[in-house]
C-alpha cells in the first residue's frame, strides 16, 4: 500500500512540475528555453521527492510527536501574533516609535518596535511550546469537547518487561503465539541494567546480558509485536531498585508486568499491580501429571534427602525418585504420588515403579 501510495505521489509531482514550468505565470527563467525548463523540473522533482526519502529513512513515525509538533508551532505563533498585537497598541499609546502628522495623528500605525517584538516571539514562543509538548506529551490528553484525542492503545493494557523476561527469552516465543496483542513497554533503566550485565567481567553474567539485548531485538523485528522503548526521567524514582521503579511504572500506566523474577512477583502483587510470570505460564501449558501416573527418566544426580534420586523430563520439569540413589546413569519408571507447583518452577515426587509393584504383591 505504501509502495503505490509513493508511486502516485511521484506521478503527481510530476504532472505538478511540468505544469509549473509550462505555466505562462512561473518565473522567467524557468521556461526561457528547454535547457531551463529541463532543469527547472528537475530540481522541482528532486525538491519534491525530498519528503519521499524522509518517509523511507525514518519508517517508525510516532502520531504523539508528530502532534506536538504541530500544536507546538499553532499555539506558538497564535501567542507571537497576540504579543505583537498588544506591543503594538501599547508603543502607539505611550508615542513610542509612532510617526504622526501635524495634526497628531498617527501615520503609521504598523510600529518597528512592535514587529521586532513579533519577530523575536515568532522565533522563540514556537520553540518553548514545542519543546513543552515534547516533554510532556505523555502526561495530557488534548480534548476538544465531546472530542477526545488520546493515543488508542492496541489490545489489552501495555506490558512492562523486566530485565529477567528479556534474559529468559521465552518472551520471544509467548509474542509469537499471538496470545498477547498489546504493547510491551522496555523502560530506558532496564534497558540501561541489561547493558550493564553484557558489559560485565564475569562470563556468565555477560552472556546472559547478550542474550537479553538479542531478544529484545527479536522482539523488535517480528512485524505483529509493537515494541516501545520508554525514557522514563523520574527524579523521585531514581534512589530506587530497578524492580521498585518497574512497579510504579506499571502502576501510573495501569498496566501489567511480565517477569520470571519471584521476588518481583510478589512485590507487584502486594501493591496491587498485576503480573505476567512467564513461570506461571509454562506450567499453566505443561501436562498435568497425576498421582498413579508412570514417567520414564534417566536419574542424573542424588536428591537432597537420603535414597532420593533427581532426574527431568523433556520439558526440565524436576523428578524426585525415592530410592533411586543408587541408580544414578540409568533410566528407570517412576510411578507419580505428589506434585509441587508454584510461581517458582514444578517438581514431581514419584517411586520405582519395581517397589510398588513389590509393595502390592505383598
Amino acid at each position: 500500500m505504501l509502495i503505490f501510495l509513493r508511486v502516485i505521489y511521484v506521478l503527481i509531482c510530476a504532472g505538478a512540475s511540468v505544469a509549473l514550468v509550462q505555466s505562462p505565470l512561473a518565473p522567467e527563467f524557468m521556461n526561457r528555453d528547454s535547457a531551463n525548463a529541463a532543469v527547472s523540473f528537475i530540481l522541482l522533482m528532486l525538491t519534491t521527492q525530498v519528503v519521499t526519502l524522509m518517509d523511507i529513512i525514518i519508517p517508525k513515525k510516532r502520531l504523539d510527536m508528530i502532534t506536538a509538533i504541530y500544536f507546538g508551532l499553532l499555539v506558538g505563533w497564535l501567542l507571537a501574533f497576540q504579543l505583537q498585537y498588544a506591543a503594538q497598541a501599547f508603543m502607539n499609546s505611550v508615542g513610542v516609535g509612532v510617526e504622526r502628522n501635524e495634526n497628531g495623528v498617527i501615520i503609521n500605525s504598523d510600529n518597528p518596535y512592535a514587529r521586532v517584538i513579533g519577530g523575536l516571539a515568532g522565533i522563540m514562543l514556537p520553540y518553548i511550546c514545542i519543546s513543552f509538548l515534547l516533554q510532556t506529551k505523555d502526561d495530557f490528553r488534548f480534548v476538544i469537547p465531546y472530542v477526545e484525542f488520546a493515543k488508542e492503545i492496541k489490545g489489552g493494557r501495555p506490558l512492562v518487561i523486566d530485565t529477567s523476561a528479556l534474559i529468559d527469552g521465552r518472551i520471544a516465543d509467548v509474542m509469537d503465539t499471538n496470545i498477547f496483542d498489546t504493547e510491551l513497554i522496555v523502560p530506558s533503566f532496564v534497558l540501561e541494567e541489561l547493558q550493564n550485565i553484557a558489559d560485565s567481567q564475569d562470563k556468565n553474567r555477560r552472556t546472559r546480558g547478550r542474550r537479553g539485548l538479542d531478544v529484545l531485538t527479536k522482539l523488535q523485528q517480528k512485524p505483529k509485536v509493537e515494541v516501545r522503548m520508554l525514557e522514563v526521567q523520574e527524579k523521585d524514582d531514581l534512589g530506587q531498585s530497578v524492580d521498585q521503579r518497574i512497579v510504579a511504572l506499571a502502576k501510573r500506566m495501569s498496566g501489567r508486568v511480565v517477569t520470571n523474577d519471584f521476588n518481583l512477583n510478589k512485590v507487584a502483587s502486594v501493591q496491587g499491580v498485576e503480573v505476567i510470570n512467564l513461570n506461571d505460564v509454562a506450567n499453566a501449558l505443561k501436562p498435568r501429571y497425576l498421582p498413579g501416573e508412570q514417567l520414564h527418566i534417566k536419574v542424573m544426580r542424588e536428591g537432597e534427602s537420603f535414597g532420593q534420586g533427581v532426574g527431568y523430563l523433556d520439558d526440565g520439569t524436576m523428578v524426585v525418585c525415592e530410592q533411586a540413589a543408587t541408580l544414578i546413569g540409568k533410566e528407570i519408571d517412576v510411578v507419580v504420588t505428589s506434585m509441587l507447583q508454584n510461581s517458582a518452577g514444578r517438581m514431581i515426587f514419584g517411586r520405582l515403579l519395581s517397589s510398588v509393584h513389590a509393595t502390592a504383591s505383598r
